[in-house]
Formats: structure tokens, sequence, C-alpha cells
């Protein structure tokens, strides 16, 4: 793999921390500072703006604009969505001198910036000389509530170091907000108001009719007066600053979308308000800590190096393991099941806000574990999407419901036919996310009562998209594009194929049993998607006869129809300036030869681990990775995961630590877009499918432990069956502890073991 580090924060097992400033990463600074809380999110940016480049987001997950599209040809969309900036609560102007703030021209120094993953706090902090010579301490911080994802806070404290003086303070909620990659603003017309130290605004999107409310309460003693600029409703103070005395300035803010229009939405925004005025930052803060403990109990994985020549590597993978689970725990927790996982959270416009197939095939497993209740939540979205899902498959001439390939709402968004209309991952990902939840928690109920029908739905696509080849018989897709993304218009993409293949199995084997166990939801579910008990034999015809391109050797799977025969390229001859390669290379010459941009052969040897033998997971390891460019993000924690599984120790430590800290590290180079949520999300995976060996897709939980040799100790805990389960690893043995539940049996090293009320202890 050519990629390489880009290392530039300070390495803390608890904290991010920039010390100093350096204006050609602030992007890179504002993406990895980023707060979220599901609902809202802001990227790093600074409080006060200023002429340093910057993306300045803040997002409200739900809320998109539309735009309608040349109409061109029938299958392909005429109107897409995308995330769009919202209000900007940071809103934040500082004057001392008549000379403003803007680190971009002013004088400081001791800048410093950290990220506390036991808060969930932003802080930044630097001294200002401004031209007249004063001198002044700023310290800035920031959180999402995330036992209210209405609510953010912000404080500044101001220390005049050496004077006594008035500064001047605007604060304030702007709608004027730009989306970058359109250059424009989304947001009509405004309606401001002012009060006693409170402010508030309401605003609707040009086209989506997205309406949202924000207010704020302001704590600090100083009077203020009303400003109003375009689509912003703001305050102005001139603080009175005391030598060596500390002043705080505290900003308390409700944001609020729910759909509703005008005066609804006023009337709570108001009650709301009012509410947040008796809270303090301060206690919101408490509670906020107390969040955060509760997640670390649950979620915290700890290494340990096994000798003092690994410090420094081990502390990184701490620093970035801790990092990911604090990222996936900001983008998502199930709190509402209208939001999705979108490709950058809440962290950046690139890819549009949008969520992908990864999101059950990739993100699914860390909720699974750790939060069952949010997985259920992340299925229901695609539950609740099913009539869009069911339109789209109608514009492709199929039948059945064919899930988009990115979306906010349920609707295909990509504008790229090549992956609107080739790729049909995000439908057999849909199945099998269903088939692993029910895996992991048992919850049938949910399966009767909603993973049927979608069940039902994506296995008449798959029949409806499928075709015969009318010299062997078999069944395949033609005219694809796999996960790869490298190779369009294929035929019998084997990723493509096994995972249909697989989803009409399950199909069928949930059907069968909905009929004995639950009749009478059964026979709702007849009458509403008037199924026809014929349709079964159809889709056990087609899933037991479908392709399956193998080379020779009867072990290694080929990509797909003709892969075999394309010019080889040694992926690692390219330059690490080329990087990118979507942004450096002609589109068509990436098509040109068999480098693979992620796994696709050795995906669905991933995801259905236990249904193939070490000998095939080798032989196509072996094949596939030297060809693989690990443009994806996911992509390297596949290959560490099969690396380890396979003994391959080396290399699976080294796609792991570019999998742990691919953001914090910049290894691909566009961090300064927003972050790469699949790669954070299997920084977990890799190392509980990884290094413990556990496997979830068979009927009993497998572990396989495989300590890398720099770590002494490897811990974490996770959820299985309403079970919650301590693992330790050491080098020599493996402890597994029931934290509660009734006793489990498992399989350690293909051995049965029950795990009860004692530690039980296994050699490794």
């Amino acid at each position: 793999m050519a990629k390489i580090a880009d290392k530039y924060f300070k390495t803390d097992p608890w904290k991010v921390i920039e010390e100093g400033f350096n204006p050609s990463y602030s992007r890179v600074s504002e993406s990895i500072f980023a707060l979220s809380n599901e609902n809202l999110g802001v990227r790093g940016n600074f409080d006060e703006g200023g002429s340093v480049d910057s993306l300045r987001g803040s997002y409200i997950n739900g809320v998109y604009e539309v735009q309608d599209l040349q109409k061109s040809y029938l299958g392909i969309i005429d109107k897409t969505h995308f995330m769009i900036p919202a209000v900007d609560w940071l809103s934040t102007k500082i004057i001392l001198d008549d000379e403003a703030l803007d680190l971009g021209k002013v004088k400081f120094t001791e800048f410093e910036r950290e990220l506390d993953m036991r808060s969930g706090v932003l802080k930044r902090s630097f001294i200002w000389f401004t031209a007249s010579g004063k001198k002044i301490k700023l310290t800035f911080l920031r959180f999402m509530d995330m036992t209210n994802n209405e609510h953010v806070y912000q404080r500044i404290i101001f220390e005049a170091l050496n004077f006594s003086g008035d500064i001047k303070l605007v604060t304030g909620l702007s709608f004027n907000m730009i989306h970058e990659g359109r250059n424009a603003c989304f947001w009509g017309n405004t309606e401001e108001s002012f009060a006693n130290k409170s402010i508030s605004i309401m605003s609707k999107t040009l086209k989506s009719n997205k309406s949202v409310f924000a207010g704020a309460i302001i704590d600090a003693e100083a009077s203020f007066e009303e400003l109003h600029n375009d689509k912003s409703v703001n305050l102005f103070s001139k603080i009175s600053l005391i030598k060596d005395k500390p002043f705080i300035f505290d900003k308390k803010v409700v944001i609020l979308f729910d759909g509703s229009e005008g005066t609804k939405l006023r009337k709570l925004g108001d009650s709301k308000l009012k509410e947040i005025k008796e809270v303090s930052f301060d206690s919101a803060l408490e509670r906020q800590k107390a969040y955060w403990t509760k997640h670390w109990e649950i979620s915290d994985v700890i290494v340990e190096a096994s000798n003092d020549e690994y410090n420094i590597a081990v502390a990184e993978e701490q620093q970035g393991i801790r990092f990911c689970s604090f990222q996936m725990a900001q983008t998502y927790n199930g709190g509402n099941v209208r939001h999705n996982i979108g490709a950058k959270g809440l962290t950046g416009e690139a890819y549009n806000g949008h969520a992908f197939w990864d999101s059950e095939a990739c993100c699914l497993p860390f909720y699974l574990f750790t939060n069952p209740n949010a997985a259920n939540k992340l299925l229901m979205f695609r539950y609740n999407t099913l009539p869009e899902a069911l339109e789209r498959a109608k514009m492709l001439d199929c039948k059945g419901a064919c899930y988009p390939i990115a979306t906010l709402n349920g609707e295909e968004a990509c504008d790229l036919w090549q992956h609107a209309s080739l790729q049909y991952h995000p439908s057999t990902s849909v199945s099998y996310g269903i088939w692993h939840y029910v895996k992991v928690t048992r919850d049938e109920n949910f399966l009767w009562e909603y993973g049927a029908e979608m069940l039902l739905q994506i296995a008449r696509f798959l029949v409806s998209r499928s075709g015969q080849n009318p010299h062997t018989g078999e069944y395949g897709f033609y005219g694809v594009m796999g996960l790869d993304e490298f190779h369009m218009m294929v035929n019998n993409n084997t990723y493509t194929n096994y995972m249909s293949k697989r989803s009409l199995e399950y199909a069928v084997d949930v059907i069968h049993r909905m009929k004995t166990i639950t009749p009478a939801l059964y026979k709702e579910l007849v009458q509403k998607t008037n199924f026809n008990e014929d349709e079964i034999q159809q889709w056990e015809a087609i899933s037991n006869n479908m392709a399956m391109p193998t080379a020779e050797d009867g072990l290694t799977f080929e990509q797909f129809d003709g892969y075999f025969n394309f010019p080889y390229l040694d992926v690692n001859s390219i330059p690490i300036s080329e990087f990118p390669l979507y942004n450096h290379w002609s589109y068509d010459r990436i098509y040109r030869t068999s480098m693979i941009k992620q796994p696709d052969v050795l995906m669905f040897l991933y995801l259905y681990n236990s249904s193939f033998s070490d000998e095939i997971k080798r032989a196509n390891y072996e094949y596939y990775e030297p060809r693989t460019i690990h443009e994806s993000s996911l992509s390297p924690a596949v290959h560490s995961v099969l690396a380890a599984e396979l003994g391959k120790m080396d290399e699976a430590m080294k796609f792991f630590g570019f999998v742990s800290r691919l953001d914090l590290d910049n290894y691909n180079r566009n961090t300064r877009e927003g972050l790469h949520t699949t790669s954070i999300a299997m920084t977990w995976i890799n190392i509980i499918y990884g290094f413990a060996g556990l496997r979830s897709d068979d009927d009993i939980l497998h572990f396989s432990p495989r300590l890398p040799d720099r770590w002494k100790t490897l811990r974490f805990s996770f959820t299985w069956q309403g079970r919650d389960v301590l693992i330790t690893m050491k080098p020599d043995e493996t402890l597994f502890e029931l934290l509660n539940g009734e006793p489990m049996e498992m399989l350690v090293y293909d051995k049965k073991a029950v795990l009860s009320n004692e530690i039980l202890k296994i050699t490794n």
C-alpha cells in the first residue's frame, strides 16, 4: 500500500491536540475537530471566522435541498437532493481597539486546540497581541449536548493580561450560509425576534420546504443591543474587562427541525428556549460528561504495548481507536428513525451528506455489539423508505424494491448513472443487515413485522433484474458495477451474484418460517404485497443456479466475467502525489487495468466468512490484495481482518494502522473534506473481527484470538443477545467474563465452551 501517514496532531490517549496553528492544515483540523450529536453537527471552524481557509459548516440531520436535473434517459434521475449548511449558531465577531480578531491577519501565540473524548468538549485558546500593544488570552469552548440533541453550547473566556478596558462582541445566529460546492445560499427569508439577552430566528429552504428554528440565551454580565443583518439575528455588547480577571460569556442554543411549519414551530421553539434558559452551561456539561462516561464503559477498547519499543506506535493506535469510537457515537445513536449515517457524517459536504450501502455492511456491526437499539433504528430507516425503493425499481423497469446507492430521504440522489443504475449492493446489504441483526439480537419480532416485507420486495427486484445464460442455464446479473467501482458495465460480478444468492435464500427461509410461526402476520404480508407462493420457486431456481465465475484452481473467484484477462498494474508504482486517483487520473484511464478500488470478492468472503474454507480465503486474498489500491476507506480494514485470520499478522497490523488513523494522519489526503465514517466504523470491527477473531455469521459465536506481538493486552466488551461480555486478551491466554445475562455457548478455536458466572480462561 503506497499511502503514508501525514502526522500533525499530538498523541494522547483521550484527546486530540493541535499545538500551534498551520493555516494550510486548517480544513483538515476542521474535520478532525467536528462535533455532532446525530441530530446536529458542526465542523471545527473558528467561532470568529476570518480570512483563514475554511469550510464553515453547521448541519442538521435531515435538512437538505433539492435540485432539478436535465431529464435524459428513462431510469436516470431527474432530481437530486443534498445536505446544506444550516444555521450558524457560533457566529461571533470580536473587536479590540478597532482591530477585528482574525487569525489570518493578527499576531498571536500559544495556540492550542484540543478535543476531549471523555466530555465531547472542543477547546481552543491563544494569546492575541493587538497592534495597539494589548495582550489578551481567549479561550473558546463548545459541545453538542448528547442528552438533548436539540441543544448546543458555546463559551468564550476573555482574560485581559496587560490592560483593563472595553472589548466589543457581536454574537448571533445566521442562515446566511453558503453551500461551497454550489456557491449558493439555500435559505429564504428569515423571521427574527429579540428579547433581553435572547434571540431567535426561523427560515425555510427555498425548494425542499424544510423549516428550522434557532434560538439562543446569553449568560454574561453585560448589556446587549440588537443588530440586524442579512438572514441573521445578532446582539452587540461592549464588555468591560479587568486585568487578570476572566470574563465568561456563555451562549445556550436550541435548534429545532421537525417538519412542521410557521407558528407551530415558532411556538415550540419559544417553549424550548424557556427550558434551556434554566440550564447552565456547567450543569449541561456535567450531564455531558456522565453520558460519555457511560459510553466508554461499554465501548472502550484498551490496548497496551508489550515493551517500550512499541510504546509510541501503540499509543497512536489507542488514540485512533478511541477517536473512531467517539465519532461513531457522535454520528449515530438511534435517536431518530429518519436518520441514517452519511459517508461523512455531519463533518463536511462531500458526498452531499448521503448514506450508502456501507451503513448496513460496515457500520451496523458496531451498533449490533454496542448499542442494539441504534442498530434497530438504522434498519427502520430502510423500512420507512421502502416506498421510495419500490418506486426506484419501477424507474429501472424492475419489480420489488431497489434501495438507492446514495440518499438522505430514501430517494435515489446519485446523478451518475453508472452508479445509480448499475450498482445493486444497497439492496443486498439491507438484506444482509436484517439477517445479521436477527442473528445477533434474536429479535424475530422485527423480522416478522418489518424485515420480511423488505426481504420479499428485495427478492422480487433481484429476480426481475437477473438474467439467464442461454448456454449454461445459469443465472446472473448483466451490465452491472460491483463494489470495486473501477470496472463498469460488467457481467456476473461475483459479489453481486453471491450476495443476491444469499438474499434470495434468506427470503425463502423467512417466508417459510413466517407462514408457520406467525400465520396472522404472514396473511397480512400476502395481502399487502399481493404475494404469490409460486414466487418462491423462482427465487429457489435462481439462487440454486447462480453463476459464480471461478478460476481453474477451483478456489479463486473471478471478480466478473473476463476480469482475469485485464492488464496488470503494480499499484505500488503509483506516486503518492496522484492520490486520490479520481482527482488526478482521467475517468476512463481508471477502467483499463485489473487495479481494484476496494475489496469486491474479498468483501463477500468477509461478510459470510464462515461459509468459506481457509483455503478459499487464502487463495483469493493472495490474488486480489496486490491488485487493490485502497481508494475506499473501508478497504484496509477488510484486508486486515482477513490477513489476521490467515496468520499474516504483519500485514494485518500494517492495514490496521491505516484504518485506525486514516483521518488523524490524513492518509488519503482528503480529510479536509470531512471524516471517513465507514473507516471509523471499521476500526472497531477490525479489532473485534480481526484480532479477537469474532465471527457472528454462524448460529453460534466464534472466537479465534490472535494478539499482535506489540500488544501485551487487548481489552473490550460487547453485547450479545442481551448479555454483556468482557474479553481480555493476553499473549498466553484469553479471559472471557460474563458481566450480566444468562450463560452462553460459543466456539473458541473451534472448540465448544460455556461462559457462565466464572471467568473462562482459554490458552492461546
